[in-house]
């Protein structure tokens, strides 16, 4: 008796998923790909580009100058105490380190910058996914770059029409 009643829960159970499926309307939409061709990427894409450059022209000035000063300080190694060849030497590790630190902070204001801009393109971008979803009546809208099969509807060129990309 115990077992019918199991039996009996589990086929209800599995007859309203069948039913919820049924009643859902699903799409889908390459989240990766929208946020490519909006505007506001390549803008993003711009800025973070001339950051970037500004980057690496100070720390390329940098490494030039610690570079000429091992030259110097290599040529000029012969004549110079034992004492005042390792204050050099130590001089030229902490421009090294020094170095390494730039680079190192330069990286993570880049990141943080790319994450700073692309907070509203990707809020913008799921808002009109909302608003096309909920005008079409989609209960969800999935991203497609991670399916395997996608037999909904794609809704990516009615959130371009949305967004007005051509």
């Amino acid at each position: 008796m115990k077992n019918l009643k199991t039996l009996l829960l589990v086929a209800v159970i599995a007859l309203g998923f069948n039913q919820v499926k049924a009643q859902s309307k699903v799409a889908h939409i390459n989240m990766q790909e929208l946020v490519s061709i909006m505007p506001a990427t390549k803008k993003m894409n711009d800025e973070l580009s001339r950051l970037e450059k500004t980057y690496v022209d100070d720390i390329s000035t940098e490494s030039k100058a610690l570079e000429a000063k091992y030259k110097k300080y290599q040529a000029e190694a012969a004549s110079q105490t034992p004492e005042e060849n390792e204050k050099r030497n130590l001089e030229i590790e902490q421009g090294k380190r020094k170095l390494a630190k730039s680079q190192q902070v330069a990286q993570q204001e880049l990141s943080k910058k790319n994450n700073e801009l692309l907070k509203p393109i990707l809020e913008s971008a799921d808002a009109a996914i909302k608003a096309v979803a909920k005008a079409q009546g989609f209960d969800y809208v999935l991203d497609s770059s991670m399916l395997l099969v996608a037999n909904g509807k794609n809704i990516l060129e009615d959130v371009k029409k949305h967004l007005n990309i051509q």
